[in-house]
């Protein structure tokens, strides 16, 4: 229950725990109490500042000069607190550093480098799709969105064959750590152990194969684009930001397809919608629910004054269901607009993984509507608690082949 009690200057007060297991398991219906009262509200669980509609949260993550990643996108503050591991020289820095690393990635995950892969991600997507579609009925999950990306993004990367599942381990972890050391995070962490020994070992120039994305960092290091330490920590932040996202992503746009089945015989009827189903999923749905931000002076947005240093929780799902931003945003509906949605965040900070996470959402998609006249759902959808992503564990579906 929400309660909005006096202010904290003139942000009002809600006592809704955003890292509660019940909230993290459906968050939409808990956004609209952290919308209606304010645009900045204090959330009196963990004394910070907090925005969750669409307008407020965009304008944030737009302005890196104002609200900081490089004090860390979760609730620790890296200025007071050692976090759990060298901060990502991506996701965790801010101008100059953020630039140089940025362009860096950019260049070595380039559009140019996926449209060379495009053609083996396809023939991937689309011998899954048969298997698939031959069994009748599977789960979305551990048979499709956790299995494709590991058959094409581990190769593009140059990553060692054996210990590669760790990568799906790692990733979650990664997300949790963003939010409170709550229980959620403690069983998350000690099941990470061995993979996060795994990763630190795979990042390294010698485990990594010529011709691969990882290589190609380590190389512009060569050049002096970064030093051989900064190489290894960019390949890391390739890992986290290349599989958890796309795996949820794919996921969710499955479920949103079997709780919207109008939409499927849409995108049946014209394929060339996978691209806006995806984009729209991405909305419904954000994979990515939340980060944060630290101020770097006082700013007052709505009436509302957040101090310097003051720690900022930004709601993307929430954003991306703002009533004053769309319309019947609990809609699925693949003709909307979407330009715009926070999804991947926004500004200079936007996930890194997004061109390698939409593409393969959207080939394997393709792959399935060209195979599967009908795709339903065969059982309930089962969630797991993430303190940052809105993550599926399980999601059994049927589907009938094409005549």
């Amino acid at each position: 229950m929400m309660n909005i009690e006096t202010t904290r200057g003139s942000a009002p007060q809600v006592d809704i725990d955003p890292f509660a297991r019940e909230f993290l398991l459906d968050p939409y219906s808990h956004h609209e109490g952290l919308r209606d009262p304010g645009p900045v509200v204090w959330l009196t669980q963990y004394e910070i500042y907090a925005m969750a509609r669409f307008e407020e949260v965009r304008s944030a993550l737009l302005d890196h000069e104002t609200f900081l990643s490089g004090r860390g996108v979760g609730l620790a503050d890296f200025a007071k607190e050692k976090p759990w591991r060298p901060p990502s020289l991506l996701l965790e820095a801010d101008p100059p550093l953020h630039e140089r690393t940025r362009a860096i990635m950019q260049s070595v995950v380039s559009p140019a480098s996926l449209k060379t892969l495009e053609p083996v991600w396809r023939s991937r997507a689309e011998s899954l799709a048969d298997e698939l579609v031959k069994q009748g009925e599977f789960n979305a999950v551990s048979d499709l969105s956790e299995v494709f990306p590991m058959l094409v993004f581990p190769d593009a990367v140059g990553l060692m064959e054996e210990g590669r599942d760790n990568l799906l381990v790692y990733a979650a972890t990664v997300f949790n750590a963003f939010g409170p050391q709550n229980e959620i995070l403690e069983e998350s962490l000690a099941a990470a152990r061995d993979a996060a020994a795994w990763v630190a070992n795979a990042c390294k120039r010698e485990n990594l194969s010529m011709g691969g994305w990882g290589m190609a960092v380590y190389e512009a290091a060569d050049k002096g684009a970064c030093s051989q330490e900064e190489a290894e920590r960019l390949v890391r932040s390739l890992l986290s930001a290349g599989v958890d996202t796309t795996v949820n992503g794919i996921a969710t746009t499955i479920y949103a397809l079997t709780q919207f089945p109008e939409q499927w015989k849409r995108l049946r009827d014209n394929p060339r919608l996978v691209r806006r189903a995806v984009e729209e999923s991405l909305r419904w749905d954000s994979t990515v629910q939340t980060f944060f931000r630290t101020t770097s002076r006082d700013v007052t947005i709505g009436g509302a004054l957040i101090p310097e240093q003051s720690k900022v929780l930004l709601f993307l799902g929430a954003a991306n269901r703002d009533p004053r931003k769309w319309d019947r945003p609990d809609i699925f509906d693949i003709s909307r607009p979407t330009s715009g949605h926070v999804g991947f965040g926004a500004g200079i900070h936007q996930c890194l993984g997004q061109m390698i996470a939409r593409l393969e959402s959207q080939l394997i998609l393709t792959a399935l509507v060209d195979r599967c006249e009908t795709i339903t759902a065969a059982g309930p959808v089962r969630r797991r608690a993430n303190n940052t992503l809105h993550a599926i564990e399980s999601l059994p579906v049927t589907v009938s082949p094409s005549s």
